[in-house]
């Protein structure tokens, strides 16, 4: 196991998720904020990206038993049950609470653009239509995809599947450190700014061609990691002082998890540009 010192042990988070280029050169991010996308390319980003959203569920739920302890078991599962349609609630009474909610209300109650970003589950209600897999298919409608089109492994390519077992193996680790490390640069990665590269570009296709394409899915998780963001470099700091903490298994998770975040998006874009030599 790796002893090396906080400073020494930074840097080398600094080098394997800081400067990854997932994080620092993400091409196909680049490209797709520039709002030059076809109508087809969008289509095909989304359902590849539909694909890793929903297999994320196994690797959270695998993260969930796996948990070292009960405390992390439910920072965990509160993900989980979040991803399958039960909203966050702060405590507050509804704004509606003057008068009984109608049923068209209480289905609005579910759409991403009015769901709370933070909060607990714990007491929350559960919505079919705040399923984050549901925000993904009424994007997917307006662009003609039907519902056997998204989420699953056969709508899958290779680098999109790669990516999917990635986050199996290493977030849902049996060994805690691997995927802590996995779930720490993922969190980095997230709030890096790749959700606001997306929405840059879906914003622009959606000014050009398809005034009804609805973005609160992408908007609604950029708030979430904003929110992250500030939380990164504690989670850091109180990794490295558990007792037993083990560096090395750590950055492994790291490296490999983002590796694999990496080909989702050449994955992506080397798809993107086969259609440009078409």
């Amino acid at each position: 196991m790796s002893t090396c010192g906080w400073d020494a042990f930074h840097a080398q988070v600094t080098e394997i998720v800081f400067q990854h280029p997932v994080v620092t050169d993400n091409r196909y991010c680049v490209w797709f904020a520039q709002g030059e996308a076809t109508r087809a390319q969008v289509r095909d980003f989304l359902q590849q990206f539909s694909v890793f959203s929903n297999l994320f569920l196994v690797a959270q739920l695998l993260k969930t038993i796996n948990a070292p302890s009960l405390t992390q078991a439910r920072q965990s599962c509160e993900i989980l049950v979040n991803e399958l349609g039960v909203v966050f609630h702060n405590g507050r009474t509804t704004p509606n609470a003057q008068h009984e909610l109608s049923e068209d209300e209480k289905d609005r109650q579910g759409d991403p653009e009015l769901v709370a970003t933070e909060g607990t589950v714990d007491g929350g209600i559960y919505r079919f239509n705040a399923r984050h897999f549901e925000w993904l298919l009424r994007v997917g409608h307006t662009l003609d995809l039907r519902f056997e089109d998204l989420g699953r492994r056969r709508c899958g390519r290779e680098a999109t599947l790669h990516f999917c077992d990635a986050l199996i193996r290493l977030y849902g680790s049996e060994d805690p450190d691997i995927a802590e490390g996995a779930s720490f640069a993922l969190e980095h990665w997230a709030a890096a700014g790749f959700w606001k590269q997306l929405i840059a570009g879906l914003e622009q296709f959606k000014r050009r061609e398809c005034p009804e394409l609805r973005l609160a899915f992408f908007t609604w998780h950029d708030r979430v990691e904003d929110q992250h963001a500030a939380h990164t470099l504690a989670e850091l700091q109180s990794a490295f002082a558990r007792p037993g903490f083990n560096q090395k298994a750590f950055l492994q998770g790291a490296r490999e998890i983002l590796d694999g975040a990496k080909a989702f998006w050449d994955g992506l874009e080397a798809k993107r540009k086969e259609k440009d030599h078409e």
